[in-house]
């Protein structure tokens, strides 16, 4: 969920009608003339506004277009992030896209790029989402952009209604929304088919893009949807109920002296860091009773009006993809999560307390019976199965499913039993390289985009002969499924579509490179279907 930004990943994109220092290619946009420039197979286009800077009387406000400009636009250089915490550069003037596309002329299939990291950090601007290779290899337009986080992004109250939308919520859910109709007036102008969008997310942008996939107002321009490592938002966990997010802007106001709408006044960095100290901490020592692991988007009645769990899947079709061990993106203390993991518990008694602490991101009380129950359910499946049963290893699983995996195999299961539309369901198993172990949340990323080869990741990812076999087969499967046909790789067995019961789960990594199975370590997600900790699709 979490992500650090490389230093230097992003550099500051310039101001509105400046001309770019040498030749590149030009496009025409809606609000304005920017020019690229060809790098290899692509031609990129960096830092072009889609959105209006969110400052002022904008912030907490939905989106507006961006200023018209005149001249031609420089757009060789990245935005800063969204504010957020780290040593790179970071602003509220975020609101920018990025286009990698081989060409301007034609009409090529458009894949929109949601980034993750628990709705607080990330950006477009990170190496590793970086499209130029996933657009030569595919054949498709790549676009990835910056949304609004933390405080700014995922909240309510009823002080920031919109004077022309109504809108109190939800303004990065807004930004999304945003780049999707900018995407779509503007395509054409980046050599892609503004009638054939594909939208794909991960982790919190994953959930995202499947809550826009379900969007009235979005039919239409959501071809299809790729789905990867969802963090679908629940109360507690994942979200924060519209009474404690009104408790919790209204607190943080009253601590900077202030009500709800003077926060729009109270400089970026210092309204930022309270928000991060009012979460920070053990969930029961604060004054709100949800959003105890991460805040995402809040139920607002107008765009969010129910979780994935309670709504009919996406009628678009659909690519759902996981990783095997999610959980040791949380477990293993080299992994760039942040913060850092947790010691490793050694023995069964520190393999309780460890599990103890997972299940309180879900809830406040858990009782010794609910631990005991979980470890032993977990024990018994890894027994059956011929799994590691180490303390690390079960902490590590009970972390992943209980966090992304349960919903997301759910969701698969259910829009499978009652959607109308294929899907293709994907178990990403390449392993890490040691010390680092299993395949974490957001492995996909890197083979999906060959950043895996990346210096920040190659130690973890492993660059040689068979990661790119991976890697290529990744972006073939996706691209394929994005320019409109059934997923297909010459190196992967014909990908059925989803059935729970048969063998249609594409199983991709390895030394096997990639095999049709059963959907692997079903008999860990039954404890969550009876515990009543989580949310049953």
């Amino acid at each position: 969920m979490t992500m650090s930004i490389s230093s230097g990943a992003a550099r500051q994109a310039p101001s509105p009608g400046r001309s770019p220092g040498g030749a590149g290619t030009v496009a025409g946009t809606t609000a304005g003339r920017v020019a690229g420039s060809r790098e290899g197979e692509v031609t990129v286009f960096r830092g072009v506004p889609y959105a209006r800077a969110p400052v002022g009387e904008l912030r907490f406000a939905s989106p507006r277009p961006p200023e018209p400009w005149s001249g031609v636009r420089d757009a060789t250089r990245f935005s800063p992030a969204f504010v957020q915490s780290g040593p790179a550069p970071s602003s509220e003037d975020a609101l920018y896209a990025n286009v990698w596309t081989p060409g301007t002329a034609g009409r090529r299939p458009v894949m929109v790029y949601v980034h993750g990291g628990g709705w607080q950090v990330g950006a477009g601007s990170v190496p590793t989402f970086d499209g130029a290779w996933l657009a030569a290899t595919g054949g498709i337009v790549v676009v990835n952009f910056n949304y609004r986080l933390g405080v700014f992004g995922w909240g309510l109250h009823e002080a920031y209604a919109d004077p022309a939308t109504g809108l109190t919520a939800n303004w990065g859910l807004q930004d999304q929304i945003a780049l999707l109709r900018w995407v779509r007036e503007n395509a054409a102008a980046f050599g892609g088919d503004p009638d054939d969008i594909t939208l794909c997310g991960t982790s919190a942008g994953g959930a995202t893009a499947w809550q826009l996939a379900l969007l009235p107002e979005l039919r239409g321009t959501i071809r299809r949807l790729v789905a990867i490592s969802a963090a679908h938002p629940w109360q507690p966990a994942f979200s924060l109920t519209p009474d404690d997010a009104r408790v919790a802007h209204e607190t943080i106001a009253l601590r900077l002296g202030t009500d709800p709408r003077g926060l729009r006044e109270v400089p970026a960095a210092v309204l930022h860091e309270e928000w991060m100290r009012f979460f920070s901490g053990d969930p029961d020592d604060r004054p709100v009773a949800s959003g105890r692991e991460y805040r995402g988007p809040v139920l607002d009645g107008r765009l969010v009006t129910a979780f994935p769990h309670d709504l009919p899947t996406p009628d678009v079709p659909v690519m759902t993809i996981y990783n095997s061990t999610e959980g040791s993106f949380f477990t293993d203390p080299l992994s760039p999560s942040f913060p850092p993991a947790p010691p490793a518990p050694t023995d069964d008694a520190g393999l309780r307390e460890a599990v103890r602490g997972v299940l309180r991101k879900m809830t406040p009380v858990v009782g010794t019976p609910m631990v005991d129950a979980c470890v032993d359910a977990y024990r018994r499946a890894a027994a059956a199965e011929g799994l590691a049963d180490d303390p690390r290893s079960l902490w590590t699983e009970v972390w992943g499913d209980g966090l992304f995996r349960h919903r997301v195999v759910r969701l698969a299961e259910r829009h499978a039993a009652t959607g109308t539309t294929p899907q293709y369901v994907m178990e990403f198993s390449h392993p890490t390289r040691a010390p680092h172990f299993g395949t974490p949340h957001d492995a996909t990323s890197k083979f999906l985009f060959g950043s895996h080869r990346l210096p920040p990741h190659a130690g973890q990812f492993g660059d040689g002969r068979l990661e790119r076999r991976i890697s290529r087969n990744f972006a073939e499967l996706v691209s394929s499924f994005v320019r409109g046909g059934p997923p297909h790789s010459p190196d992967v067995p014909d990908w059925p579509v989803f059935a729970p019961d048969r063998p249609t789960t594409l199983v991709l990594g390895g030394e096997q490179v990639a095999a049709v199975a059963v959907t692997p370590k079903r008999r860990q997600l039954r404890f969550w279907d009876r515990s009543g900790l989580l949310p049953v699709p």
